[in-house]
């Protein structure tokens, strides 16, 4: 039991995941804007920021492993010392979405299964 100055008291925090510090502000700040940044559509129109959490068709997983290849590919360009078509950070953000994505649909099928 933890208990506070102020006569507040909670069980304790032993085995609870704190996850505050499982994440970087800086990679999470870093990730809003390369999603705020690629939410502008070819027409100039403006989809919403969550959308792909509608997922992409029948075939989502296929559709963003063919997006990560790409730029695991830049990624790869980079780390050998080469130039890739959008740069190093557009290419880790890019790949980062792509893997969320993906979790985002297995986490849901494994809600959808139990």
């Amino acid at each position: 039991m933890r208990k506070f100055k102020s006569g507040a008291c909670r069980d304790t925090d032993k085995g609870k995941i704190d996850y505050f510090k499982c994440l970087s502000p800086l990679m999470i700040k870093g990730l809003g804007d390369y999603l705020l940044k690629h939410n502008k559509l070819p027409d100039g129109s403006m989809r919403d920021f969550d959308n792909w959490k509608g997922l992409f068709g029948e075939n989502h997983e296929e559709v963003c492993m063919a997006s990560l290849s790409r730029h695991m590919l830049d990624m790869w360009l980079e780390y050998e010392g080469y130039e890739s078509r959008e740069g190093k950070r557009e290419a880790l953000y890019a790949t980062l979405s792509n893997v969320m994505f993906i979790i985002h649909e297995f986490e849901l099928n494994e809600l959808e299964n139990d």
